[in-house]
């Protein structure tokens, strides 16, 4: 069955459809007003999901995905227009750009955490960029899913954008198929077997991973809005986001006063009882729960630490002196549980930090410009937030992706679209002035190897800046190579090099 989806979306494709930008429009046109006809259900599914607040879901999911929708409908024409690109004296008379054109078919494999902004975000993308795409929600959030299924046929061309449901022996089905781009979002174990059944084929694939992201305080900052915006960040969602703060670095002389402002952090947002708070959510389901239980075996909370397992709840929870090479330490914990290791300065943080894996996201809070730019500068990692979390995540501007065992590609925005897009060379030249091309030819000889290594190495020319040298062209079409060359060198003074120019032309 999926194999015949596919071919589907291959034939539809190849029909065309997809290429017109008024389509393309039209799509996106669609997308966005599904995400507003049906923004009630999409809330009601999440609740029953993952027991997100009807709140949280449209600041969370639905409003970046309407922006990012505003975004290509607003910049799709600048997108998709050929991109004029600089040239050199041996080009100087060609059409030269570069011509964004759609891939094919993309496979997009969605995350349970955040099922709707993880799944449709690429798909805008392949929208735009021409594509059609294979829609795989993931099983694990059952009514967002199958919502998503019901939704897309009644809003989007259902040939070229199908929604294919199923678990992992379906996912596993979809990716013996020949695509020719694999998005997928979710963990680095899953991701090992996407992007060795993308080999096969050598399908180019995008991998949004995750990691431990780490959060680093500084004893000079204001501790008290640090543990707010930190609190915030790992415990929305239940903490089931993949840039939430996995772990805090801080000196073991402000540890005491951190865990006190991210309890009285807690008492606001969620009262005594968050079992209790609408504003609470729930692990996604019982094997995610037990995961996380067993990371906390032998450690005693200093915050919450409570669970149900007929709720798949566990409380916000904060541990303290976590020993650096602890399980808990190894593990992306991608729920409540907040690890607190102390480090002795920042030194021994910028080192903790360069012994682990490349995170998806680092935050860094402190007061100090240069320390924040020398942690910025001696770390790598996907995204850097600083003096807050997450909010990287928010701008479509910013490329979102990670690095090394964080992921592979970054998309969002324009970043979508080229993600999604092949980049084609383009030179279009005419059949006349050939004399201009005698230097390449044999037979050679000093003379004409000296005007082919000069023309050859002649700097790039701007041609949107230096536009009077084409009416030059035009007015010396027909003359000889030496002519040709020294008058656009004339013009081009501001290049700085037409003296060598005519040196190297008279040896």
């Amino acid at each position: 069955m999926d194999r015949q989806v596919v071919q589907r979306a291959k034939e539809a494709f190849v029909s065309g459809r997809a290429r017109a930008l008024e389509f393309r429009l039209q799509q996106l046109h669609a997308l966005q007003r599904m995400l507003t006809e049906k923004e009630t259900e999409i809330c009601t599914a999440l609740k029953q999901d993952i027991n997100r607040s009807q709140y949280d879901t449209p600041l969370l999911e639905l409003i970046g995905i309407e922006n990012e929708i505003k975004l290509a409908i607003e910049k799709i024409a600048e997108w998709t227009a050929p991109r004029p690109v600089e040239k050199n004296l041996l080009t100087i008379s060609d059409e030269v750009y570069i011509q964004p054109e759609p891939l094919g078919v993309v496979l997009i494999i969605g995350a349970w955490n955040y099922p709707w902004a993880l799944t449709l975000l690429p798909l805008i993308g392949a929208i735009a960029a021409g594509n059609a795409a294979v829609v795989k929600p993931s099983e694990l959030s059952e009514c967002s899913s199958l919502l998503l299924r019901a939704l897309l046929p009644r809003y989007l061309d259902k040939d070229l954008y199908p929604v294919v449901m199923g678990g992992a022996s379906e996912t596993q089905e979809l990716l013996r198929l020949r695509f020719d781009h694999v998005f997928y979002t979710g963990s680095s174990t899953v991701a090992k077997l996407v992007m060795e059944a993308a080999a096969r084929h050598l399908t180019p694939v995008t991998l949004e991973l995750g990691g431990k992201s780490p959060c680093y305080i500084d004893k000079d900052c204001d501790i008290r809005v640090a543990c707010r915006r930190i609190t915030w960040g790992k415990f929305v969602n239940c903490g089931q986001t993949c840039i939430a703060p996995d772990y805090i670095l801080c000196e073991p002389c402000i540890q005491s006063r951190v865990i006190e402002c991210i309890r009285r952090t807690l008492l606001e947002f969620y009262g005594a009882d968050p079992k209790c708070s609408a504003d609470y959510g729930r692990i996604i389901n019982q094997r995610h729960f037990s995961r996380i239980m067993n990371l906390m075996e032998g450690y005693t909370p200093v915050v919450g630490g409570q669970s149900d397992p007929s709720q798949c709840y566990i409380a916000p929870t904060v541990l303290k002196d976590v020993p650096p090479h602890s399980r808990l330490m190894q593990e992306e914990i991608f729920g409540p549980v907040l690890p607190i290791v102390t480090v002795s300065d920042m030194d021994d943080a910028i080192n903790f930090i360069n012994e682990r894996e490349k995170p998806l996201a680092l935050y860094i809070f402190s007061p100090n410009k240069k320390e924040v730019k020398r942690m910025i500068e001696e770390t790598t990692s996907g995204g850097v937030t600083v003096n807050d979390v997450m909010m990287h995540y928010s701008l479509s501007s910013l490329p979102f992706g990670g690095v090394g065992q964080s992921g592979m590609g970054s998309y969002h925005g324009k970043h979508t679209f080229d993600r999604l897009s092949h980049h084609r060379a383009c030179l279009l030249r005419s059949l006349n002035m050939e004399s201009v091309n005698l230097a390449r030819y044999p037979p050679q000889d000093r003379r004409r190897a000296r005007r082919a290594k000069m023309a050859l190495r002649s700097p790039l020319i701007d041609m949107s800046k230096r536009t009077l040298i084409w009416a030059v062209v035009a007015t010396i079409i027909g003359m000889g190579l030496f002519i040709t060359l020294l008058v656009i060198l004339l013009i081009a003074a501001g290049l700085n090099c037409t003296c060598w120019y005519w040196r190297g032309f008279y040896n």
